[in-house]
């Protein structure tokens, strides 16, 4: 998926048991999809600042969308069920936990690793897509918040300086 270019329509089920559709945060300022896989040690690192970042933004209105595109099959640790222990070993509020089993999601946007993010303004055209930061495994040592200030950026109606960033972390 390139900058610019549209959310495709999805529906996809969520770790709470129920079908998630697009239409659903339909109304947010922006949306935020980022892929995320429960066993990856880079998603690990990561779930206490995405938690952090759902919570700074909560209050602007804008849906975040976990996609776990890995298939429990061959990965039992990405099951339905392990999703749910995820959302609250990591105490997740205000965020859908979704299920891409055949990684059609995935695919459709170009996701390669977890976590990797994509961010949609509010016409959900994708603005920013890539890393969270620059510094995975070190929280205190990062130098640059990629999506934070793309977040901020995009919520104040402007363009952001860094569309894309090189994401890395488990392959999916």
């Amino acid at each position: 998926m390139k900058i610019g270019e549209r959310l495709p329509y999805f529906e996809l089920p969520a770790a709470t048991g129920e079908t998630f559709t697009l239409n659903q945060v339909m109304e947010k300022s922006c949306i935020l999809v980022i892929f995320i896989s429960n066993a990856c040690p880079y998603v690990q690192a990561y779930a206490k600042r995405i938690q952090d970042l759902v919570q700074h933004f909560y209050e602007d209105n804008m849906g975040v969308i976990m996609v776990n595109s890995r298939s429990s099959q061959s990965h039992p640790s990405e099951s339905l069920e392990a999703m749910k222990e995820f959302l609250v070993q990591h105490s997740f509020k205000h965020v859908w936990y979704l299920k891409d089993e055949e990684a059609s999601l995935a695919s459709q946007l170009g996701a390669k690793v977890t976590p990797e993010a994509f961010l949609f303004n509010s016409k959900r055209e994708l603005v920013y897509q890539g890393a969270i930061d620059d510094a995975w495994d070190q929280p205190n040592l990062v130098t640059r918040i990629y999506l934070e200030d793309a977040i901020e950026y995009t919520l104040d109606g402007l363009e952001v300086d860094f569309p894309e960033t090189e994401a890395i972390g488990c392959q999916l």
